[in-house]
């Protein structure tokens, strides 16, 4: 493993699957926050919510694609689902389709992103584990390295202040990478994670990636952000979970977790960090 990696690694239970890299390197990657103005904003993944814990239901056999000797009906994939979420945004219907990833078709989209899942076990040097021998999981950092050596993204910037995350929240999709505790499993009204105020006291169950949608409600006071009232919307990979497949948190549950999140934006066409 490169010396210079900073790893928190998790359990990984099926519906999990994502573990903490940082690598010191990204920060010259940071996109810094310059007091540009922060709204409502909503970029909607045009592919069907993914589920990776029911495969054989979809009609996915790992067994037959990836030479095994029988199916997984679950994988730690959760890097390759979000990933697939923020391209089907990212990417036109013309770059998604010549990139094999179908639009329309919930299974197909899943093969995708376990495709993508697998080059990110692949790219993540910090472990000898690879999908699909081995379901141990990837990083954020990892997914982010699969997209742009297959040509989907030609960049990925980082957020560490949650101003930097909302201005880029203007732009486009993030990805987020966190500590999935266990009350965030059985989300309240509108698929708030947060809802039960003693979520912080439930235990921590593995890592998790998600897509980061929407900045659905930004609340200010005197140029401030007030992080309890300023929320975000998320798009899972757990089939119908939630509100419909979708998360929400308030800002203030980003900063309690900051020292274990990591926030990164791909982007393609030539834009400049």
């Amino acid at each position: 493993m490169p010396t210079n990696l900073t790893v928190h690694t998790y359990d990984t239970p099926d519906h999990l699957g994502r573990h903490l890299v940082l690598d010191p390197r990204s920060l010259a990657y940071r996109r810094a926050y310059t007091d540009q103005p922060l709204h409502p904003t909503a970029w909607e993944p045009r592919i069907p919510v993914l589920d990776q814990c029911h495969l054989v239901s979809q009609g996915i056999h790992t067994a037959d694609t990836y030479g095994l000797e029988q199916d997984v009906d679950a994988l730690s994939s959760c890097t390759g689902n979000a990933a697939t979420a923020l391209l089907s945004n990212l990417l036109t219907r013309e770059q998604a389709t010549a990139a094999g990833l179908d639009l329309d078709d919930a299974a197909k989209a899943e093969h995708f992103a376990l495709g993508l899942y697998a080059d990110a076990t692949e790219l993540d040097r910090w472990h000898d584990a690879q999908w699909p021998t081995e379901d141990f999981g990837s990083s954020g950092l990892g997914v982010a390295k699969a997209m742009r050596a297959r040509g989907l993204i030609d960049q990925y910037g980082h957020a560490t202040t949650a101003e930097e995350l909302c201005a880029l929240l203007q732009t486009g999709p993030v990805l987020m990478g966190m500590p999935w505790l266990a009350a965030f499993s059985t989300p309240g009204a509108d698929g708030f994670i947060d809802a039960d105020p003693t979520w912080s006291q439930s235990p921590v169950e593995g890592g998790h990636e998600v897509c980061v949608t929407a900045l659905e409600a930004v609340a200010l006071e005197d140029g401030r952000l007030l992080p309890d009232h300023t929320i975000l919307r998320f798009r899972n990979s757990w089939g119908s979970w939630g509100d419909h497949g979708d998360g929400r948190l308030r800002l203030s549950t980003y900063l309690a977790l900051r020292d274990q999140i990591d926030i990164c934006q791909p982007r393609k066409d030539g834009v400049a960090p």
